[in-house]
């Protein structure tokens, strides 16, 4: 459910109402790191060495951080958008800055070839030392949103039981539905028959 053209607020859509019954993507650690390599968030070299390392439970729980992360958020964000983000939710921004802080990354020159040329690029990259390093990518997401993002143009998809939201980049910024193929669809097909049942 990557349809939201920004990465925080894909992770928002992590659960869902799709068609009638709610899902949770990062229901557990597996899904959390399904989400994460579906993402590409997180090398999958490093999503399979975290695995093999943690501690029982110690997935479930970091998906269980996730989860809260995720509904704080949301909750940011349904306050916020529609309209210019103000300065003054910064205070309001503190979780999402502790978690930043935590990170341990760092710069490192790196083998690059380029156009058919071998040479060097600047990497950047972190220690990966626990399961709870997982969630700095999905805070990462979430920081550019607040940053690179006009709260003016997330919006929640118009279909009726329809939970996702997304950032409206069209020209017109007149985008409705999460998808067309879904809820677009769905809100087409429902005109049609009432316009049916108008002229009868």
């Amino acid at each position: 459910m990557f349809i939201a053209d920004s990465l925080g607020l894909d992770f928002i859509n992590s659960i869902a109402t799709p068609v009638d019954t709610p899902v949770d993507w990062i229901a557990d650690g597996d899904g959390l790191l399904r989400w994460l390599a579906q993402a590409e968030l997180v090398p999958s070299d490093v999503l399979g060495e975290l695995k093999a390392r943690a501690a029982p439970g110690e997935l479930d729980r970091v998906a269980g951080q996730a989860r809260d992360l995720r509904e704080w958020f949301r909750g940011f964000v349904r306050k916020h958008m529609g309209r210019p983000l103000a300065p003054r939710a910064l205070r309001e921004l503190e979780p999402l800055n502790r978690l930043l802080e935590t990170d341990q990354a760092f710069s490192r020159i790196v083998a690059h070839r380029h156009d058919d040329h071998d040479g060097f690029a600047l990497e950047r990259t972190r220690r990966w030392r626990s399961a709870e390093t997982l969630l700095l990518p999905i805070g990462e997401a979430m920081a550019r949103v607040v940053c690179e993002e006009s709260f003016s143009d997330i919006k929640a998809c118009e279909g009726p039981a329809c939970t996702l939201m997304f950032a409206d980049h069209t020209r017109a910024r007149a985008r409705r539905w999460c998808s067309m193929a879904v809820c677009g669809n769905r809100a087409k097909q429902a005109a049609h028959r009432n316009r049916i049942k108008d002229r009868g």
